[in-house]
């Protein structure tokens, strides 16, 4: 069985325009793939944890090799459990509305969470860093007000930190096979983003039919 996580990471629900164009993609994903399961992962009912105290006294002490406290043991085992979604899900989606020319606090908290050695990630003097997710693609909804379709020659837009550091960061963890789909527009005027949506969602519909 297929399992297809989706990380919410917008707010705005029904309003949002990057949950409407996964929503499609999903959709359409469990039509050609029926035998999947869909996790889904809302960032803002989640109860992530803070990075501090026991929790980072445990990243510190697996790092040196020295034995874990019982309360770090139970912190650490709520980072473990947060990272064991991208470990068993195969066909990662994740909505994400750009925020100040970059991803949204909840977004970034998540991943500075599960982003932790021996957990998503490995190191070692002979191989460097090395990504512990492997054989998973990811599809990353970008949603955006204005227009960012106008790019340099690097094909990345000079204000957008939302896409390339997603990429990065997926790179990072081990996910090469990843798929951006854009809305936007999305702040010039009900039909121009009601004609972005339609738009993205076509193009959500037909990589859901390349996928599976």
């Amino acid at each position: 069985m297929t399992i297809l996580l989706h990380i919410e990471c917008s707010p705005r629900k029904q309003r949002s325009a990057s949950l409407e164009v996964a929503r499609h993609f999903i959709a359409r994903y469990l039509q050609n793939v029926p035998d999947t399961e869909v996790v889904t992962l809302d960032l803002w009912s989640l109860d992530l944890p803070e990075f501090d105290g026991p929790v980072m006294d445990a990243k510190y002490a697996g790092l040196n090799g020295t034995a874990l406290s019982e309360e770090q043991e139970v912190a650490w085992k709520t980072v473990k459990a947060l990272a064991a979604h991208l470990h068993e899900a195969d066909v990662l989606v994740f909505s994400i509305p750009l925020w100040n020319f970059a991803v949204p606090y909840k977004l970034k908290h998540f991943i500075d969470v599960v982003s932790q050695k021996d957990v998503l990630f490995d190191f070692s003097p002979e191989r460097g860093l090395q990504g512990l997710l492997h054989g998973k693609s990811a599809v990353n909804v970008y949603a955006r007000g204005m227009d960012f379709s106008e790019r340099e020659e690097s094909g990345e837009h000079p204000m957008d930190f939302q896409k390339p550091y997603m990429e990065a960061w997926l790179k990072f963890i081990g996910i090469t096979d990843v798929h951006a789909l854009y809305v936007e527009k999305t702040i010039l005027g009900p039909e121009v983003d009601r004609a972005s949506r339609y738009a993205s969602s076509q193009r959500a519909l037909q990589l859901a039919d390349r996928l599976a």
